[in-house]
């Protein structure tokens, strides 16, 4: 008896039958056999599998089904009742098992006695010129495990429906009457639900097991390259169906959730993709089919997609084809805003028409995404095709941008141009100006004609593929957009002059990209065009075109590995570390580069305010957009930051360089930090003290680099110096730089007996009778639907109860972001975007916050805090702990609950007086070195010899 049988289907697969059998022959478990069951193939097929089973006698076996069954479920019932071994797996004809997988599957069953064995599946994209490899829902397989129920592991079930990347006990196949549904597409996915929930036990392997052979560009397509087939949408329905009644006899209803969410998530999505390419009769009946299944999937399963997911199912059980168009090209194009979007009670929606319907109103609500914040060059609107034809030489087309929520405004400035460009980077491109640009409903029409022949020169062989691009200045911003085709007719095809050859290419015709944009691709009408193609191909081919390719190749190869990190890296100390120190130069950075912010720039405004001479570098990561001018900026990591790092003589940042890049003696080093310490640092966190000494060596290289850190209360010395292991001849008591505008503004207002609010306030349109609040929570993970930070109370409930007192400034940390809704406007402002949180702790009246550093520099203005710690439990104990109980020590009311949280806020005027003492010994114990001179004292000390 063979350890395992494998049993290989074929249909009209007579050349790749061959391999996929010798995958199997070549394995290192020698004990394994192979079953071909021939679906009554019209090719050679059978008889290469007769072939076969007489070159390996006694290892490979062929049957025939007497009649073709339409899909790969009866062969492999037929091949399980021939089978031998003691464990049975599947092999598609086209694909190939890895050479090892019979053993580890076969060892994995053996030791835990499991069912079902299965391992990783890899996909090889054989139509890509260096098979393009991804790996099937890898995070099943990142380490061996046995489940007693698929139960354990819903994700198994839900996602790895695969059939042939398993190993099955033969006896569990047979006692469980396990068979593959027969004459179905899908068949594998209800075949793998009944043995998933049948098997008392199932291993997982991390080794790769299955190498899965996709051919998009075969002449006779594969089940899931035959989407836009309805009976293959019918079948997958249908399947669906069979799996949920499983489920339901069952009574696994949270298994069931999760599969709908998948449904919702990847299997519908397949499908809708092909939508905007169909006609009116597919559609209608894609709906018809879509929603009677659709009313089965559990309501709770929207809320786990993402919005545009579960806005086209929901317009697609409507029937509301005007809407899910376009919400199909958002799908497609995920940035793309197709929709005009509608606003009703301060709420932002995909589109009007459901505001009655409480669960439609859930799903097309979008507020959350923040359409509504974004100004118009941040925003891909939709640019639909509405007319296209050809005269001449020339192309007429005209079409419609979105215009959600009136963006554009009707005055606006307009001026357009279309780009063609060469789809590979780096070739030439073309403009034509768009000659009419109008509002229209909402709407921006626009309409022009180019003379392609004329001015569209392409070389003719490497740019036979141009995109097309409508670029729109509004007042002066700029916006680029795709034109979805849709169903605008394309036809015809215009005379084009290449500039090598007529003979390769003489005319530009239209086509639908596979996004569903206008591209042109070249073609030639010319009887001598497949010949003259057929040469350049070989010239392609043959040395020349090797030589050539090779170098292109080589010349990226090298591009890559000089900008790649262990590059950069050695250019740093092999080269950029070689050259001269540039006396009076100074690197800043503030948050890794993303902010103008902190003490990096108290201290840079303070050497230019005492008008030194010397070289300003500020390092960026983003947009350089607000960094000051007259200084030279670098782009974090880049090689210029690098050359700058290595040659400045002094380095100034709150938070660290890159860790791996080693200082020069000649260097000197100012860490500012940037707050003082609740939540443990360094090497008093638990994740740290569990390195190896090796790495935790490494932290200490990359701390050690300090040659001076700035404190700012002996609590900094008891905490930040003692984990970060810093020398006390480190150690600076000079206070933050940052806060020295908080200190002056305390003093200013002690000796005038009055707040001065300033400018800012007005630049916020805050009135001057409003009181400002400033909510600056610190650092949480992203969650939520929409994978952005939720706000721990509702916004628009305190909007309605303070917002005829109070002004909300909602900051965010930097890593955070968070989006409003429109009704708050005026009452609720988000000033995240602000790089500086001093000016914004200077302007509020009172500040809350959770466990944020800002809590030691707010305190220094003596104003009210609260402390909205709705999460303390899990922070403090489930967390990497804290150096002291904020229960105890804050300066202000903590309190866990939004009811709880309004009346703080009711009671806020109270509060100055009553925590007047608490707030005065918080600032002894940690800012006593904040004496608003911190700034002055640090360019005394090491740069006043620059005064010029």
């Amino acid at each position: 008896m063979p350890d395992v049988s494998v049993v290989v289907i074929v249909y009209n697969d007579a050349d790749r039958l061959p391999i996929a059998v010798q995958s199997v022959l070549d394995q290192t478990l020698r004990d394994v056999e192979v079953v071909i069951v021939d679906d009554c193939s019209t090719d050679r097929s059978f008889e290469v599998a007769q072939q076969l089973a007489a070159d390996h006698p006694g290892r490979v076996r062929a049957c025939r089904l007497p009649e073709n069954s339409g899909a790969g479920g009866e062969p492999r019932n037929v091949g399980i009742q021939h089978t031998e071994g003691r464990y049975v797996m599947f092999l598609d004809s086209d694909d190939v098992l890895e050479l090892n997988a019979c053993r580890n599957m076969l060892e994995a069953a053996e030791e835990t006695g499991s069912d079902i064995v299965s391992g990783l599946t890899v996909r090889l994209h054989m139509d890509t010129r260096n098979q393009k490899r991804d790996e099937w829902y890898a995070w099943l397989y990142s380490t061996t495990r046995t489940l007693e129920s698929v139960t354990e592991l819903p994700d198994l079930f839900v996602w790895d429906t695969l059939c042939t990347n398993k190993c099955y006990r033969r006896e569990f196949l047979v006692e469980n009457n396990l068979l593959f549904p027969k004459g179905m597409f899908y068949e594998d996915l209800v075949f793998i639900a009944e043995a998933y929930l049948a098997a008392q036990r199932i291993t997982l392997i991390p080794n790769q097991v299955y190498f899965w052979h996709v051919h998009e560009q075969a002449a006779v397509k594969s089940v899931t390259n035959r989407r836009h087939e309805m009976s293959n949408y019918s079948h997958r329905l249908e399947i669906h169906r069979r799996i949920d009644a499983m489920l339901a006899k069952r009574g696994l209803a949270e298994m069931k959730l999760a599969k709908d969410v998948k449904f919702l998530k990847h299997d519908l999505v397949l499908h809708l993709r092909d939508l905007p390419f169909r006609d009116d009769s597919y559609r209608q009946e894609f709906a018809e089919l879509s929603r009677e299944y659709l009313e089965s999937i559990a309501p709770e399963a929207y809320e786990r997609v993402q919005p545009i997911q579960a806005i086209c199912a929901y317009l697609l059980q409507q029937g509301d084809w005007d809407n899910l168009i376009p919400a199909v090209d958002t799908l497609i194009n995920r940035d793309k805003v197709s929709s005009p979007l509608a606003e009703h009670d301060g709420r932002i929606f995909w589109c009007d028409g459901y505001t009655d319907d409480a669960f439609g109103r859930a799903v097309l609500d979008v507020t959350d995404i923040g359409y509504h914040e974004k100004p118009v060059n941040q925003l891909f609107l939709r640019n639909q095709l509405t007319g296209f034809s050809e005269s001449g030489r020339s192309v007429s087309l005209t079409g419609r941008i979105n215009n959600p929520l009136g963006i554009i405004p009707p005055g606006a400035q307009l001026k357009g141009e279309l780009e063609f460009s060469a789809r590979r980077r780096s070739l030439q491109s073309f403009h034509f100006p768009v000659r009419e640009l109008r509002h229209e409903g909402d709407a921006i029409h626009w309409e022009t004609t180019a003379d392609l022949t004329a001015k569209l020169r392409p070389l003719g062989i490497v740019d036979t593929i141009w995109d097309v691009r409508l670029r729109l200045d509004v007042d002066g911003v700029r916006t680029t957009s795709r034109l979805t085709v849709a169903d605008t007719e394309l036809s015809g095809g215009l005379p084009v002059r290449p500039r090598l050859s007529r003979m390769v290419a003489d005319r530009l015709e239209p086509h639908v990209s596979a996004k569903g944009h206008l591209a042109f691709r070249l073609v030639s009408e010319s009887r001598n065009a497949e010949r003259v193609q057929e040469l350049i191909a070989r010239g392609v081919r043959g040395k020349p075109g090797t030589l050539a390719k090779t170098g292109y190749r080589k010349a990226k190869e090298l591009r890559k590995k000089v900008t790649s990190g262990d590059n950069k890296l050695r250019a740093y100390h092999e080269v950029f570390s070689r050259l001269p120190i540039k006396k009076r130069t100074v690197v800043f950075e503030s948050h890794l580069g993303k902010q103008y912010s902190d003490s990096p720039r108290a201290i840079y405004e303070e050497m230019r305010r005492q008008g030194l001479e010397f070289e300003a570098i500020w390092s960026y990561t983003g947009s350089p957009k607000e960094f000051p001018k007259g200084v030279t900026l670098v782009r974090r990591w880049s090689l210029p930051y690098l050359k700058a790092l290595a040659q400045a003589e002094f380095w100034v940042d709150n938070q660290s360089y890159p860790l791996k890049l080693t200082k020069r003696p000649e260097t000197t080093y100012l860490q500012t930090w940037h707050g003082s310490a609740l939540k443990n640092m360094g090497f008093d966190q638990p994740s740290l003290k569990a390195q190896t000494r090796q790495q935790q060596a490494e932290q200490q290289r990359s701390l050690d680099r300090f040659d001076r850190f700035l404190i700012r209360s002996e609590h900094d010395v008891h905490t930040l110096a003692k984990a970060f292991r810093l020398k006390e001849k480190t150690l600076l008591r000079v206070g933050y730089p940052r806060n020295d505008a908080l200190v002056r503004a305390r003093q200013r207002e002690a000796a005038l007996g009055a707040r001065e609010r300033g400018a800012l306030a007005a630049e916020l349109g805050i009135p001057d009778d409003k009181t400002v609040l400033l909510y600056a929570p610190t650092f949480r993970k992203a969650g939520g639907r929409h994978g952005r930070f939720e706000l721990p109370f509702d916004v628009e409930r305190f909007a309605d109860q303070f917002g005829d007192r109070y002004v909300l400034l909602v900051r965010s940390h930097y890593l955070n972001h968070v989006v409003l809704p429109p009704t708050v406007e005026g009452r609720v402002i988000d000033v995240s975007a602000r790089h500086d949180v001093t000016p914004l702790l200077e302007l509020a009246d009172g500040l809350i916050t959770d466990y944020s550093s800002v809590m030691f520099d707010y305190a220094l203005l003596d104003r009210p805090l609260v402390f909205f710690t709705y999460d303390y439990d899990e922070y403090v104990h489930e967390g990497r702990g804290t150096y002291f109980d904020l229960l105890e020590h804050a300066p202000g009311p903590v309190i866990h609950t939004e009811d709880d949280f309004h009346e703080a806020i009711k009671s806020f005027e109270s509060q100055s007086l009553e925590y007047a003492k608490s707030r005065k010994e918080f600032v002894a114990k940690f800012g006593e070195y904040d004496r608003g001179n911190a700034a002055q004292s640090i360019v005394d000390q090491f740069f006043a010899q620059w005064s010029r």
